[in-house]
């Protein structure tokens, strides 16, 4: 299957993420505006703000499947992690605006008793979005995509998230009227760290990180073929779901073109069974012995 089928069954998960965000964000808002949870109300927003995110996954994920033109020689995938920056920022904001939201109204001491009926909201969601996250884990993995994975990222903090306002909401029950509030602060806090780890990575794929691990490891197996002299050097960048490298290897300077050809051909053909890597430049240099 070629990477734009991938890109294309990577859709799938953003899809099925917003309808169950759509459906649970207003579930959670009227339940818990009408429970009079806090809790809820603030799962509610964080939901609502990851219907905007997947929107925004499932349009990168769109926009990467075009083809390379004039001004983009190596296609469209980089529009995946864009999507990903921007569901991050949107998750952020939000957080910090429950944070606030929350904070205020545990020292103004606006607490009251919320329903039962919030609380068996809030574990029925959390049980969707664990059966959603294992999904897009799934996918991710199966189509190596870091947009479906910082979904799939979402969707767990999400379950854990609706686990956090069920325990306040029981404890609420109990008297403790505080710990609804609270676990309203506790999901602001999630969703900020949530949307720091997913604008951590889209950073880093955006500015060239690469892992250094997996670097060494595809040094390794080209510097195991036979023709290589040496590996004199090996750079690696992330472009979508795609792993982009350069190697310089160092050969028998004695060799003529199409034996030089051939060595190459035999090091993309190891990159992409071994390592997955279906673009690799691979330069050719001569090789002298140190006298």
């Amino acid at each position: 299957m070629n990477h734009t089928e991938d890109i294309k069954r990577g859709e799938k998960g953003a899809i099925i993420s917003i309808f169950a965000y759509l459906f649970l964000a207003l579930m959670k808002l009227f339940i818990g505006y009408m429970g009079h949870s806090d809790a809820l109300r603030a799962d509610g927003l964080n939901n609502s703000t990851d219907v905007v995110a997947s929107i925004a996954i499932l349009v990168g994920l769109k926009i990467s499947r075009k083809p390379p033109d004039k001004e983009h020689r190596y296609g469209h995938y980089r529009a995946e992690t864009v999507a990903s920056l921007f569901a991050a920022f949107i998750m952020i904001a939000v957080g910090i605006q429950v944070i606030i939201d929350t904070i205020q109204k545990i020292f103004s001491h606006q607490t009251q008793q919320p329903s039962m009926l919030t609380a068996w909201t809030a574990i029925g969601a959390a049980a969707i979005m664990f059966i959603v996250y294992f999904f897009n884990l799934s996918l991710a993995k199966k189509i190596n995509s870091s947009a479906i994975h910082a979904a799939a990222q979402d969707n767990k903090s999400d379950a854990l998230v609706s686990i956090g306002a069920f325990i306040g909401i029981i404890g609420a029950q109990f008297g403790l009227y505080w710990l609804d509030p609270l676990a309203g602060l506790i999901v602001g806090v999630i969703i900020c760290h949530t949307a720091w780890q997913i604008f951590a990575d889209s950073t880093r794929t955006l500015t060239d990180g690469f892992d250094e691990n997996k670097l060494e490891r595809i040094r390794e197996s080209v510097t195991d073929v036979k023709q290589v002299k040496e590996v004199k050097d090996i750079k690696g960048r992330i472009l979508g779901n795609q792993a982009f490298v350069d190697i310089t290897i160092l050969v028998d300077p004695t060799l003529n073109v199409t034996e030089s050809h051939a060595i190459t051909e035999n090091i993309e053909g190891l990159l992409e069974e071994k390592h997955h890597i279906s673009y690799a430049q691979i330069h050719i240099e001569p090789y002298y012995e140190e006298t």
